[in-house]
């Protein structure tokens, strides 16, 4: 699904880069390359990077405790 419709970027992009990135939707896209345009994607685009980084944050500590 395409989140931001300006920069062509989808929700697959902003989960794959969201680890490797600390910052917002904003410093995101930079290292996409790209910058909001209209910027009505931000909010959906920073819950989505929030949710892809718990979700990593989460399945680590179940590691942790199997172990």
């Amino acid at each position: 699904m395409y989140v931001c419709i300006c920069n062509a970027i989808r929700e697959s992009d902003l989960r794959a880069v969201a680890l490797s990135t600390g910052g917002d939707a904003e410093t995101t896209y930079a290292t996409l390359g790209k910058r909001p345009n209209c910027g009505q994607c931000l909010v959906k685009a920073g819950k989505i990077l929030d949710e892809e980084r718990a979700l990593v944050a989460r399945a680590a500590s179940c590691k942790e405790l199997a172990i």
